[in-house]
């Protein structure tokens, strides 16, 4: 394989930590690091992996690893402009892990700069919409998805003689750990109940968003972007073994499914080394000790984020950055998050459980009545500047702060 440069974003978090994993398998060269608050952490990394700069959201936290790492050539920069500095430093690739719209200008500073992008920060797209689209085609460079449902239509299209081939993309989703529970069961789960995710390992916000279904109508959005399809051709399946990732069906009636262990180094490894495809240190699938693949609907009216999504595809404009918007409040609140911390955070793996300040359906509630002011009391905007996306994402977050204490 060809030399590459490359950097992560949220090298700390979920993501960036198994991204680690695949570079030191591959022997890839890193140039640039960045992590939320994690200064010990990130000491590690930058000893092990020697990038030339290497960045924390946190202040404070960056003046500490400023002292700790004062004995290595890495340069230490502070805050969003050190990350944004970082995402644009000019490597081949630069992989975004970060959690949120908190991704959005790191991207647009790595599309900006010639590099390509892998792709794990979802909200990029759903945020920030055709200004990513636009200034990836502009600048020539590659989108990479990173996501493992994204990745398999990735890998799934390739081959695909013209878009006009496809009849539907099939996204699979696992259903979380409340699959199958009743309105009544619902209203009692807690915080702890819902980071228990039944196959994957994942941060705690994504784990949240799983157990709301959120996350896949954020795929969802994210899928219409990444692969310019509309978005009724686009469904959902609840596939509670994640041994299937995602399927395309073509316009002949054939499906196309990428299969494999539910481990997200797969898909962080083919963002990163494709078109090529190299050893990978994760489990072979074994279809001989696999239980049985089911496939069912979701259930749109006990979860209604994919329902939202589509919702917010239909209003346009900045309707979308509503919908990510009041989820990350949302979320953070469920979290109790009680500042909205977790704005430039990256995708920690920390566990460790606050007391929810609302309650598990109170999230959808929260999120459906943004979208529904956004509709109905705002100017859509049929073009609109990075600015625009971030008042519209305050908006939605102030929003759902000033409903939060309606009732549960």
């Amino acid at each position: 394989m060809t030399e590459k440069t490359l950097c992560i974003l949220g090298s700390t978090g979920s993501i960036g930590t198994q991204a680690l994993e695949v570079t030191r398998s591959l022997g890839l060269r890193l140039t640039a690091l960045t992590a939320g608050s994690n200064a010990a952490l990130l000491e590690d990394q930058i000893r092990e992996f020697a990038p030339s700069v290497a960045a924390l959201a946190d202040e404070k936290a960056a003046a500490d690893l400023r002292v700790r790492v004062a004995d290595t050539p890495t340069k230490v920069l502070a805050g969003s402009d050190g990350v944004a500095e970082c995402a644009g430093c000019g490597a081949n690739t630069v992989l975004n892990a970060i959690v949120g719209i908190a991704g959005l200008e790191p991207t647009l500073r790595a599309i900006a700069a010639g590099s390509d992008i892998a792709l794990a920060n979802k909200e990029t797209l759903v945020a920030g919409g055709s200004l990513v689209t636009a200034a990836v085609h502009e600048k020539g460079v590659r989108l990479l998805p990173v996501d493992s449902e994204h990745s398999a239509i990735f890998q799934a299209l390739q081959g695909c003689p013209s878009p006009e081939s496809v009849k539907r993309l099939i996204l699979t989703a696992s259903g979380g750990p409340f699959f199958g529970k009743t309105r009544a069961e619902l209203q009692r789960v807690t915080l702890a109940d819902a980071l228990k995710h039944p196959n994957w390992s994942m941060g705690a916000k994504i784990t949240v968003d799983s157990a709301t279904m959120f996350n896949k109508g954020l795929e969802l959005i994210e899928a219409v972007r990444l692969f310019n399809v509309p978005a009724e051709r686009v469904e959902v399946l609840i596939h509670r073994q994640s041994v299937v990732h995602s399927l395309v069906e073509y316009r002949d009636n054939s499906v196309i499914a990428q299969l494999g262990v539910p481990d997200m180094k797969i898909p962080i490894q083919y963002a990163l080394t494709y078109p090529e495809r190299l050893p990978c240190p994760v489990q072979t699938l074994d279809l001989t000790r696999c239980a049985a693949l089911t496939f069912e609907p979701p259930d749109d009216e006990l979860f209604p984020a994919i329902k939202l999504a589509r919702a917010a595809m239909r209003a346009g404009g900045l309707a979308t950055a509503v919908y990510n918007g009041a989820n990350e409040r949302a979320n953070e609140l469920f979290r109790g998050e009680h500042d909205g911390a977790a704005f430039h955070a990256t995708d920690s793996a920390d566990r460790s459980v606050r007391a929810e300040q609302i309650r598990f359906l109170r999230i959808a509630e929260l999120i459906e009545a943004a979208l529904c002011a956004y509709t109905h009391e705002m100017h859509t905007q049929s073009g609109y500047t990075l600015g625009d996306v971030l008042d519209i994402d305050t908006w939605a977050r102030e929003f759902v702060q000033s409903k939060s204490s309606g009732k549960e």
